[in-house]
């Protein structure tokens, strides 16, 4: 158990890497993530700590260093030698782990809110998804040289995953309500999965978002099981590789609210959900189970963790063509008024110059 209120903070008053005054914020974690081999373990938190451990042989603090902005996602290197963190004013830097007490480096940036960041399998690739529908792939050594971009979402992109046994594939989702597989070196879409047409007797709304919070990815079998925020289901894919597309299969339906999901290296998909009953165990599909994990109910709300997200739009077209036409019809009637005196002038002069009798 480690408590991160106990950690030491940022002075007040002091600044902080963009030369601004530091906000006092809470102990909340926003965002972690354990290394390939498991052996780091890091995490940021609301007072802007980046906080870095070793856990063999045994759990350690190895730092804590403080980052420039609140951050919503972070990954670490497959060579286990730097973290890369994004933030929600959409730059990204990168932290060493072999100098775990030096300073942060920016190594890109976008210009909205990061949602999530991740590499390719070989460290050669960053990805990062932002609010504004994009998803970018740099050069991880070289990140001002941009690859390519992956469009077509029409909302916020919430999650991205590259396939460990494909590296060539990437999985987004979105706040539309998709889930898109793509090849990300050319920025090419391979298939579009509509969520919406796979809704079951949860969506009791017209206007439901599907919108993943968690994607999860098991090798053997090629099994794809992601959750989506504010609905008590887990929907099962399956990647055909050949095909480069992805392959409804089933959904789980939940009681309580889901919160994570995670696959083992068998193939088991553990789900841990909001509910204070005990673990259970359900058949899934064939030689893969699920496992319900169940913590104190009570602890999540129910409104949406994305709903701030979402862009407002509006329709002031209707507005705008009312205006439009009376100003036509005002001015319609002006000239109209002006054309009657006009003539009722010419009448009457036409009257006075007509000779006597």
């Amino acid at each position: 158990v480690y408590n991160c209120s106990s950690t030491e903070k940022q002075p007040l008053g002091e600044k902080g890497q963009d030369g601004k005054g530091t906000d006092k914020g809470s102990d909340d974690i926003l965002a972690f993530a354990f290394s390939p081999s498991g052996d780091y373990f890091a995490l940021t938190d609301d007072n802007k700590r980046l906080i870095l451990f070793r856990t063999k042989p045994s759990w350690e603090c190895v730092s804590v260093r403080f980052v420039t902005r609140r951050c919503t996602s972070l990954v670490i290197t497959a060579a286990e030698d730097k973290i890369f963190v994004a933030d929600k004013s959409g730059d990204v830097y990168s932290y060493s782990i072999t100098e775990p007490q030096a300073d942060g480096k920016l190594e890109l940036g976008h210009v909205s809110l990061l949602l999530d960041v991740a590499l390719s399998p070989d460290d050669r690739y960053i990805l990062t998804a932002d609010r504004d529908e994009k998803i970018r792939v740099s050069l991880t050594k070289a990140p001002y040289s941009i690859v390519s971009y992956c469009m077509g979402h029409r909302e916020f992109v919430s999650k991205i995953l590259v396939i460990p046994n494909c590296p060539d594939l990437l999985l987004s989702a979105s706040g539309d309500s998709t889930l898109r597989l793509w090849e990300y070196k050319s920025g090419e879409e391979m298939h579009c999965c509509e969520l919406s047409t796979l809704c079951g007797p949860e969506a009791t709304k017209p206007d439901q978002k599907y919108t993943v919070s968690r994607i999860t990815y098991c090798c053997q079998g090629g099994y794809v099981a992601i959750l989506c925020d504010s609905i008590p289901t887990v929907y099962i894919f399956q990647l055909d590789a050949t095909a480069q597309q992805l392959v409804y299969k089933q959904q789980v339906s939940l009681k309580h609210r889901g919160w994570d999901i995670a696959f083992e290296e068998t193939g088991a998909l553990w789900i841990l959900q909001e509910d204070k009953e005990a673990p259970l165990l359900l058949p899934l599909m064939e030689l893969t189970p699920v496992f319900l994990l169940c913590p104190p109910a009570g602890s999540v709300g129910a409104e949406s963790y994305y709903s701030n997200l979402y862009k407002a739009s509006f329709d002031n077209m209707d507005e705008y063509l009312q205006r439009k036409e009376e100003r036509l019809q005002q001015q319609k009637k002006k000239r109209q008024d002006l054309q009657r005196g006009s003539n009722g002038q010419a009448k009457k002069k036409m009257k006075t110059e007509e000779p006597s009798l």
